[in-house]
C-alpha cells in the first residue's frame, strides 16, 4: 500500500506550487486508481494547518476551500486513513531511538510510526527527512 506525505497534498491543491501538475498527476493515480492507498491521519491535519497558513501562503487557502479538498480525498473508494494503532508506541520509540531526530522532525517519525504499523510498503514523499527511517521505503514521484 502507497501512503501519502502532506507535501504532495499540499503541492496538488495549490495552482501556484511549482510542483502543482506532477503533484496533481501522481495523486490522481491513487485517488482514481483501484489499489488500496493512504494517507496517515497528521498529514491530513498538516496540510489543512499549512494550506490556510498566512505566513506560508499568500493568499492562504480558505478553511472551507480546504475543508472541501479533503472531503474529495475521502470520497476516493479506495483510500484509508491511517491513525496511531496499539503498537504504535513501541515502533515510534524504535525509531526515534534509531534516528536521534528531535524537535520538528519527530512529527515525521511520527508519521513514518504510523505507516509502518499499518504495513505501507511505500511512502510518496518530496521531504528528504524520511531518509532518516530506512525501514520506510519512500519515494518522490514528482522526479523521474
Amino acid at each position: 500500500m502507497i501512503a501519502v506525505d502532506t507535501n504532495l497534498l499540499v503541492y496538488a491543491h495549490r495552482r501556484d506550487s511549482p510542483w502543482f501538475e506532477p503533484a496533481r498527476q501522481a495523486l490522481r493515480s491513487l485517488v482514481e486508481g483501484t489499489a488500496t492507498w493512504a494517507i496517515p491521519w497528521p498529514c491530513v491535519h498538516e496540510f489543512l494547518a499549512i494550506s490556510t497558513h498566512p505566513k506560508i501562503y499568500r493568499p492562504p487557502t480558505t478553511l472551507p476551500r480546504a475543508l472541501e479538498q479533503v472531503t474529495a480525498l475521502l470520497a476516493s473508494p479506495s483510500l484509508v486513513l491511517l491513525s496511531e494503532p496499539t503498537d504504535y508506541w513501541l515502533v515510534l520509540e524504535r525509531l526515534l531511538a534509531a534516528s536521534q531526530v528531535t524537535g520538528a522532525r519527530v512529527h515525521d517519525a511520527r508519521v513514518a510510526a504510523v505507516c509502518l504499523s499499518h504495513g505501507v510498503s511505500e511512502l510518496w514523499s518530496a521531504d528528504r527527512d524520511f531518509t532518516r527511517f530506512p525501514e520506510l521505503r519512500t519515494r518522490n514521484p514528482l522526479v523521474p
